[in-house]
């Protein structure tokens, strides 16, 4: 059993598909196609369901995913090691954002940890909330700054950014606009515009929704907030948007507070409770962890609005 075996094993469950598992480790398909055989030879049992357009795991084949990507970990973490003990860090670290994000956090981040650790590659991907949350925990993702609604998450630790309230916003001439506040339940009533299921906004949305007893009328979805804000200024919905967002969208909205119950939402900086596995990435979470605290996110909630 060889460790490029397991390389690509991995890929290609990660990425359902032989084509996109061999770009990824940037080897030929007909490579990784019989290296993946010859594991499945000396394991003695099919890893992988090829039936449809879908590579999917067997049972075997997930029973055999965690073992793998430890023995990986591993190794990696044994060359980090190394390298650390020689004044060294090298490796590479995969962070993830939410799609669309304005925020600058992310890039300052990814620009200090460079400078200092320039030997050390980073790839970075957008995804809604819930593909962030899922990748940090199946060890994909080592960082990733995700929207969060209510408690937080088991299994991961974080730091919070922004934590503001969602609000209704319409624009001037809507009939709401001149209104200060506007229960939930009285929203519902209208058709409403609004981030997918997967975001933090969303799940703040229907949470509140969920405790007032009523289901919201989400007529439009769109995975970018500006998108949100030009749909309700285009008078097409009400809007459901961070109050930063809203206050800085072009469109020249007005913002109105949600009442019985508030909204609220979270931009959390999150990695695995138990610690990441590569001294790379041990390091960039040390970075989070001496540059981020809790008494940020008031201070960032009026910057995430200069940067929406």
């Amino acid at each position: 059993m060889e460790l490029r075996q397991l390389e690509y094993f991995v890929a290609v469950a990660e990425e359902a598909s032989f084509t996109r598992a061999a770009a990824r480790v940037r080897v030929a398909q007909p490579g990784v196609s019989a290296q993946v055989r010859r594991l499945e030879r000396e394991v003695g049992e099919d890893l992988f369901d090829r039936a449809g357009r879908t590579v999917r795991l067997t049972p075997v084949g997930e029973t055999f995913l965690p073992y793998a990507r430890a023995a990986l970990e591993a190794v990696d973490g044994a060359r980090g090691a190394v390298d650390e003990h020689r004044g060294l860090l090298r490796g590479h670290v995969a962070v993830g954002m939410v799609v669309a994000c304005g925020l600058p956090h992310v890039p300052d981040l990814l620009e200090a940890f460079h400078a200092e650790h320039p030997g050390v590659a980073i790839t970075l991907s957008e995804a809604n909330s819930d593909d962030l949350v899922d990748g940090l925990r199946t060890g994909r993702l080592d960082l990733a700054l995700v929207g969060l609604a209510g408690d937080p998450l088991v299994g991961l630790e974080s730091r919070v950014i922004i934590d503001e309230p969602l609000v209704a916003a319409v624009r001037e001439d809507h009939a709401l606009a001149r209104r200060a506040s506007i229960g939930l339940r009285a929203l519902c009533d209208h058709a409403l515009v609004s981030m997918p299921p997967g975001t933090g906004v969303r799940a703040a949305l229907e949470d509140g929704c969920a405790a007032a007893g009523v289901t919201p009328r989400v007529a439009f979805e769109a995975g970018d907030p500006g998108v949100v804000a030009q749909l309700a200024g285009r008078g097409l919905a009400v809007a459901v948007l961070p109050a930063s967002v809203a206050r800085a969208a072009p469109e020249g909205l007005q913002a109105i507070e949600v009442t019985r119950p508030r909204l609220r939402s979270r931009m959390e900086l999150a990695w695995r409770a138990d610690g990441p596995a590569s001294p790379a990435a041990r390091a960039l979470v040390d970075r989070v962890r001496r540059t981020h605290g809790a008494d940020h996110a008031d201070a960032d909630a009026e910057a995430a609005g200069r940067a929406a």
